[in-house]
């Protein structure tokens, strides 16, 4: 009992799956941490005005908790302010070279922040608005015997900052490239469940109709008067919320992955479509429940159930933790194999249509999660590919996933 209870505590420490669960407080801990190190740091460098080491540690870690967005947003910063110290140093050359023509230093520094602010709006974005930033607070003081002091210790106290958030991130890293595969995996585990769900309330709609109208079951709505059963509904919102959070990590697991934007695009593409395709089958589960279906065609229904059931707990569970096997073939279910679906009624025509439509869908997203596969292994973590691997060596198996 004690080893279990300790395996679980530390297990946000070893396992990224559970880095993964507890991301938002591992964050809070981390930010923690580290703003405990600039201030350490602080004292040992003793330059002045070093609330910017802490100030730069909250800026680039306050909002981001994943390495690939940290790492973009402290390169930004870096190059930023070193384009600012050096903008700043021209013009404090130039304004010593010319005397005190003050006019002069106002129109230098008025050109720079417009050419600054420009290159900003067009390319350089966030390292555009540091750039202009640091020169200004550099040459805030022209005129002053300090020239530029203070600007230059506030420049040296950022990129203090930004190397200490750096490090941190190496705290109980989070990978983008991580979160990216678990939400995904996640959610095709949870349409597993609302599918298999559809299936079952189509079985069980006739008498869940009787108990709502007879017992007003809370657990029951309607939609255009049917009963639908609000659990699936809930876990559908819980599905998209976790489709959006998917979203911000997908530049970051492009750069630490080495995948193309372009394809991890698609990939969200599929991913939504997917869960589109459950709800289309969820909001059309209710009308089936009073319209007759031969005994044919149901086995049909039931096998689809099965295999795209199993198919999308496959994908999920290959996400979570590769191993020797690939992303297998999705069902090849042909429903023109089954001719008498012709004859059924247009609701379940359509189901089944439905039906065909997931099943291809899963097998898209199955091939582009092949054919991606070793670059988000490879990004995941030397300790993560180490470990996977041993696992998989102790359960007797090969893999094709290498260092």
């Amino acid at each position: 009992m004690k080893t279990t209870a300790w395996k679980q505590l530390t297990a946000p420490l070893f396992e990224p799956y559970a880095r993964y669960q507890h991301a938002d407080i591992l964050h809070a801990i981390r930010l923690g941490i580290a703003i405990i190190l600039a201030l350490l740091v602080n004292i040992i460098s003793g330059f002045p005005h070093g609330e910017w080491t802490t100030i730069t540690v909250f800026i680039i870690l306050g909002l981001l908790q994943f390495q690939g967005a940290i790492y973009t947003k402290a390169k930004e910063r870096v190059l930023g302010t070193l384009l600012g110290i050096v903008a700043a140093i021209g013009i404090i050359g130039f304004s010593r070279s010319v005397g005190t023509w003050l006019w002069i230093d106002f129109a230098i520094i008025g050109i720079f922040s417009g050419i600054i602010g420009y290159m900003a709006i067009r390319n350089l974005g966030y390292t555009g608005l540091l750039t202009g930033i640091t020169m200004l607070m550099i040459v805030s003081e022209l005129g002053h015997s300090s020239i530029g002091q203070d600007g230059m210790y506030r420049a040296l106290n950022i990129l203090l900052g930004t190397g200490v958030a750096v490090a941190a991130t190496l705290i109980l890293p989070l990978k983008s490239t991580l979160m990216w595969r678990f939400l995904l995996a996640s959610n095709l585990e949870s349409c597993s469940h609302l599918y298999a769900g559809v299936g079952d309330h189509i079985d069980s709609a006739d008498e869940e109709v009787d108990d709502s109208v007879q017992n007003m079951n809370p657990v029951a709505f309607t939609v255009s008067g049917i009963p639908v059963d609000k659990t699936l509904v809930t876990e559908l919102q819980q599905i998209n919320k976790r489709l959006l959070a998917v979203r911000p990590h997908i530049a970051a697991t492009a750069s630490e992955s080495g995948i193309k934007k372009e394809k991890l695009e698609t990939i969200q593409r599929m991913h939504r479509n997917i869960i589109g395709t459950i709800d289309l089958l969820l909001t059309a589960a209710p009308r089936l429940a009073n319209i007759s279906i031969d005994d044919d065609n149901h086995v049909l229904l039931i096998h689809y159930q099965h295999e795209l059931t199993q198919a999308m707990q496959h994908i999920a569970a290959v996400l979570r933790s590769p191993n020797d096997e690939v992303f297998r073939p999705i069902t090849r279910i042909a429903v023109s194999e089954y001719p008498s679906v012709q004859q059924l009624a247009f609701e379940w025509q359509g189901y089944f249509w439905l039906t065909q439509t997931l099943q291809t869908q899963l097998q898209q997203l199955s091939d582009l999660l092949q054919m991606t596969k070793p670059k988000w292994f490879a990004s995941s973590g030397i300790s993560y590919q180490r470990r996977e691997q041993r696992r998989i060596k102790e359960q007797g198996h090969e893999t094709d996933l290498h260092l």
